[in-house]
């Protein structure tokens, strides 16, 4: 059977829906389908006490089973070991608010699962078989724009847990970095244009109005250049929509993006044109 399901990189689905196009059962973390030979991955960040993470291209997946050790050979951990031999397909979802199933592509084992000590449902070190899986059939890496609302979403993940559930989570975590393979759109800004606003701007930051906080090697004060309308909401690379920013209003503007912080460089920016 050659199933391909009627699914798209990043979208977000429900629960029902999954179970509507697999033909799955509603419920666990692994998912097997007989009528469709598909295997549904979900990693639940929500609520899962499993420590999933990419690492790389490579998302390394816990296995089934909540308390006690893990078997290799236990449902559906036996059916993801053997699924190249099998032929069944394995799709991967995250999970990083409540009944919202982010379709990640279809995977593949990249390599020998392996073991690993995690904490069980009752708190109790065990050992957990993980599943080094690799995207398929040549499925891009997550955009960019995708890899922020993730990285946002697990931000107010951490801030919605308690202290002693964070207390879990932190201590359960690998000693490994995590990281992702993501598709970002490099913009090429122009030399002279930042130089000419870094010049104009005659050592202040263009938006609190203090002093650079310090001077690079060649004795040149510290400001970085911002669009005051963003490259990737379609501004232009021009000296009317660059200005010169201390780090710390820089970081301001793309974190808080206030408006009446644009609307003073826009009056600025208006000013120099006159």
């Amino acid at each position: 059977m050659n199933f391909k399901p009627r699914v798209s990189l990043g979208e977000t689905y429900s629960n029902k829906d999954i179970c509507d196009m697999f033909l799955c059962s509603p419920q666990g973390g692994m998912r097997k389908s007989n009528s469709t030979n598909s295997l549904v991955l979900i990693s639940d960040h929500t609520k899962s006490l499993y420590n999933d993470r990419w690492i790389g291209d490579v998302f390394h997946y816990t296995g089934m089973g909540q308390e006690g050790d893990q078997d290799l050979h236990f449902m559906q951990n036996k059916t993801l070991y053997e699924s190249p031999s099998s032929g069944i397909k394995a799709f991967l979802f995250e999970v990083f608010e409540p009944q919202e199933y982010t379709f990640q592509g279809e995977v593949r084992l990249a390599g020998e699962p392996y073991q690993e000590p995690q904490s069980d449902i009752n708190g109790e070190k065990r050992k957990v078989w993980i599943f080094p899986l690799k995207l398929v059939n040549g499925d891009k890496p997550i955009t960019y724009e995708q890899f922020e609302t993730m990285n946002k979403k697990r931000t107010i993940l951490g801030k919605n847990l308690s202290k002693e559930e964070l207390n879990r989570r932190a201590k359960n975590s690998s000693e490994m970095p995590r990281s992702v393979a993501v598709e970002k759109e490099q913009y090429i800004r122009d030399p002279y244009v930042a130089e000419f606003t870094k010049r104009r701007a005659n050592g202040f930051c263009e938006l609190c109005g203090r002093l650079a906080p310090f001077k690079n090697k060649d004795g040149s004060p510290f400001l970085e250049i911002h669009h005051i309308k963003w490259l990737s909401r379609r501004g232009k690379d021009t000296i009317e929509n660059t200005v010169a920013l201390c780090p710390n209003c820089h970081r301001k503007m793309h974190i808080l993006d206030l408006e009446m912080d644009r609307q003073k460089l826009l009056d600025k920016a208006e000013k120099r044109s006159r």
